[in-house]
Parts: C-alpha cells; sequence; structure tokens
C-alpha cells in the first residue's frame, strides 16, 4: 500500500468546514474565505469608546458561521496546524485589498496579533496567529511584531459581553515593541494593525487598541479572519 494511502488509514482528514474526507480543505470551503473583507466594527460593542472618538476600524474576511467556523476552531483547537497554509494566504489577499486604507501614508506598518493566554499557547504548543500575522505583514510591506502580551483572564469563549470586557488584561512589551520599531526604521510613533482570529464582542482589540495606544503607539485598525455576526443577523447575506 503507498506510504499516503497508509498515512490516510492511520491518521484521517477531512475538511474542517464541511467534513470531506481525505482533503486538508475543499475547494467550496477555501472559496468563502475569499471575499473582500468588509467593516465590522458597527456590530461590536466594546469597540464604542464612549469619549465622542470613532471607534477602532475592523475588517473582517468572513462571517464566523457555518464551514468558516469549521475551519476556525480546528485551526485554533483542533491541532489542524496546516490550516495556516489555508488561512495564511487567504489573510494575505484580503490584506493587499486593504493596503490603500491602511498603508495610505506610507509609513511602516506593524501588524500586531493579539495574544493568547498562557494556558491556551501550552495547549496548542505555539502562538497560532503569528503564521497569518506574518502572512499579513508581508502582504502590507510591514513587519510582523508580538509585543502583546496577556496578563489577565483566560480564552473568551462562552462569556457574555460584560463578562469579555472584564476579562482581558494586557500589556506591551516595551522594548519588542522598540525593536520592531526600529526594524522598519520608523522615527515617530509606531503604527499598528491590530489582529485577531475572531471578534465577538471587541473586548480583546478595544484593551489592545488602548494598551498600544498609552505605549505610545497608533492604532490605525484591526484584522480579523472571521466575525461573529449580532443575534438576529446571522446567515444573512453581506
Amino acid at each position: 500500500m503507498p506510504l499516503r494511502d497508509l498515512t490516510r488509514l492511520l491518521l484521517p482528514v477531512e475538511c474542517p468546514g464541511c467534513g470531506a474526507p481525505d482533503v486538508p480543505w475543499c475547494p467550496r470551503c477555501a472559496a468563502l474565505l475569499t471575499a473582500p473583507p468588509r467593516r465590522v466594527e458597527s456590530d461590536a460593542p466594546r469597540l464604542d469608546r464612549l469619549d465622542g472618538v470613532a471607534p477602532l476600524p475592523v475588517w473582517a474576511l468572513a462571517r464566523y458561521e457555518g464551514p468558516v467556523r469549521g475551519v476556525v476552531v480546528a485551526w485554533k483547537d483542533r491541532g489542524r496546524a496546516d490550516l495556516d497554509r489555508l488561512l495564511g494566504p487567504a489573510a494575505a489577499a484580503a490584506a493587499r485589498a486593504l493596503r490603500p486604507d491602511v498603508a495610505a501614508d506610507g509609513s511602516p506598518l506593524l501588524v500586531v496579533p493579539a495574544p493568547s493566554s498562557g494556558a491556551s499557547r501550552r495547549a496548542r504548543a505555539r502562538d497560532h496567529l503569528h503564521a497569518v500575522s506574518r502572512a499579513v505583514a508581508g502582504a502590507l510591506g510591514g513587519t510582523h511584531a508580538p509585543v502583546l502580551r496577556r496578563v489577565r483572564g483566560s480564552d473568551q469563549v462562552g462569556l457574555g459581553v460584560r463578562a469579555r470586557g472584564g476579562n482581558v488584561a494586557v500589556r506591551v512589551d516595551q522594548a519588542a515593541l522598540a525593536r520592531a520599531a526600529a526594524r522598519r526604521g520608523a522615527s515617530g510613533r509606531p503604527v499598528c494593525l491590530l489582529l485577531d482570529d475572531v471578534v465577538t464582542t471587541g473586548a480583546t482589540l478595544a484593551v489592545a487598541e488602548r494598551s498600544l495606544e498609552a505605549a505610545g503607539a497608533d492604532v490605525i485598525g484591526a484584522f480579523v479572519l472571521a466575525a461573529t455576526p449580532p443575534p438576529g443577523r446571522a446567515g444573512t447575506p453581506g
């Protein structure tokens, strides 16, 4: 029996979106990640700053539902690190479409992934966002800059709006931020684009934005792979 067939018997693979057998992902599910990114900050209540300043612009590649949800969950929590090869290029293609919005003035750009909790990193044996962050940074001519550290809280899954807001605190590694900015030749305030896997209430992005601003950076927006549809809008087009 060919080694490839034997491997499939021992370690069966299927598309995490629809369950199609013998493929790491199917063309139909992969196509759901090829639409132009759309703005979703109005659906994330925690991004409302309540100080008259407009909420942080957030672009999402897809809705967090159906096959897309299956892909993201398998990638994050079920050991499917091979999905980096699907999500990285998909995110990079979307980022190129965003380039006029996030790199219009030519400032050196730092792509800053949201930090995972220590428990999540240990369970996954990796920082799952880093491969996607590097792909997005490359597409935008920027630098992958993992400068945020989680200092409190667990994963946000299953938490409501209020609980999410109080669950996360992060700090900025000032030395890492300075090194990343220096690599890009930034002479003023570092310009940052946040990156996360899923946005629901926006609590994580809001805390990250405030922390980076307090550290002297400008946060121009955020890019996420998927956005949870608000109640009553799941499954609607757009």
